[in-house]
């Protein structure tokens, strides 16, 4: 066996960034944005007011007196100039026309007829934003993954289409002839297939996207016919079938159509029987078959080899740091993800083990938002002792 940073180093090995694509911009969140973005506009495009009142040329001293000559709101530029002891009426966000010195907020204001006159007590801030006071022609936006606020950010640089590394596609195959689909009616000796949802779900949310194929039976012909179906995929995870039984035939008809294997099991609790290789090129990453091992094995190697698909680079999965709360007696030889609940209590974050670890308990994953990481022959834990775990 190797160990979990062993694993991930040789899975990182198996993946490299996928080419990019060209998308438009409304269809690019949670995309990666894989080259500069340059801004052919800058923001605000004109000095614009950030007050309702008044545009005024010349001194504005208490109790001034200006000639109002016209009037601007956004999207509708006064055209002229304002000379001194001038004013227009202004709103939020319309251009401040040339000779304009400031803007006085409408509270200072006295309007009769055509003329206003400032209180005793005016406003001195100027209440105006400055031409490209946000970004300026040519100013660019680095390649990062891109949220709502980034979207915002690019539509007002004016770029319309952005290049992002392209989505990957992860074929999801499922193993066993005890499985049958959500539905369906089971025989007495057959479960429920759910880590393959999970693991669709997982991928979806991280970016990629999922073909969920049809169950492969335990036989080397079916097992044959699902890889087929996988071709095109950008990484291939099968769940079951890869531990040393006599029905565990994905290894057999893996190395059969030509798998190069990376690894195959690793010192973790849950998910020993844990396999990786290249098949016909594409990476591959055989999960266990028990719900929550493949699950947490999704979690820390399947995903981080999506990032590494999607350009954001090899990083292991970024660990937090809480305090226990309940004691833990010392740990193996594995690395154990325990299934835990972290909860913040006066600014303090605690997480506390499920007394349950057995990796077939769909339920108990289910309520847990973490999983704490005890390491390799870690000693025995008190309650308020720091450790690592990963959100999730």
């Amino acid at each position: 066996m190797i160990s979990v940073e062993e694993a991930l180093s040789r899975v990182f090995d198996l993946v490299q960034p996928l080419d990019c694509e060209t998308v438009p911009l409304a269809n690019a969140s949670g995309r990666y944005m894989a080259a500069p973005a340059t801004a052919t506009r800058a923001q605000p495009p004109f000095p614009a007011s950030a007050m309702d009142g008044y545009a005024v040329s010349g001194s504005a001293a208490p109790g001034s007196v200006f000639v109002v000559v016209g009037a601007a709101s956004a999207g509708h530029a006064w055209a002229g100039h304002l000379d001194p002891g001038q004013a227009i009426r202004i709103f939020t966000g319309a251009p401040v026309p040339p000779g304009a010195d400031r803007v006085v907020i409408q509270e200072d204001v006295t309007r009769t007829g055509n003329q206003i006159t400032l209180s005793d007590t005016p406003d001195t801030a100027a209440h105006v934003r400055a031409m490209g006071q946000d970004f300026q022609v040519g100013d660019t936006l680095s390649p990062r993954l891109l949220r709502p606020a980034d979207i915002a950010l690019l539509a007002a640089m004016n770029v319309d289409t952005v290049s992002v590394t392209r989505k990957p596609v992860v074929a999801i195959i499922a193993t066993g002839d005890e499985l049958v689909m959500p539905g369906e009616m089971p025989r007495p000796d057959q479960i429920i297939a759910s880590n393959s949802f999970a693991l669709k779900a997982m991928v979806e949310e991280a970016g990629g996207t999922a073909r969920m194929l049809p169950i492969a039976r335990d036989t080397e012909a079916s097992l044959t016919a699902a890889f087929d179906l996988a071709a095109g995929a950008d990484l291939i995870v099968t769940i079951g079938g890869a531990s040393v039984g006599d029905h565990d035939l994905v290894g057999k008809v893996a190395a059969d159509m030509g798998m190069e294997r990376a690894f195959y099991k690793i010192a973790m609790r849950p998910g020993k029987p844990l396999m990786a290789g290249r098949i016909n090129g594409t990476p591959m990453l055989g999960l266990p078959g028990n719900p929550v091992s493949s699950i947490v094995c999704g979690h820390i190697f399947m995903l981080p080899m999506l990032r590494v698909l999607q350009g954001l680079g090899a990083v292991p999965p970024q660990m937090q740091r809480a305090i226990l709360g309940t004691a833990l007696p010392a740990n193996g030889p594995r690395a154990h993800y325990m299934r835990a609940v972290v909860s913040a209590l006066g600014g303090t974050r605690t997480i506390t083990a499920f007394s349950t670890q057995d990796s077939a308990l769909l339920s108990v994953l289910a309520q847990a938002n973490a999983l704490l990481l005890r390491p390799v022959n870690d000693g025995p834990r008190a309650v308020g002792d720091p450790v690592d775990y990963l959100p999730i």
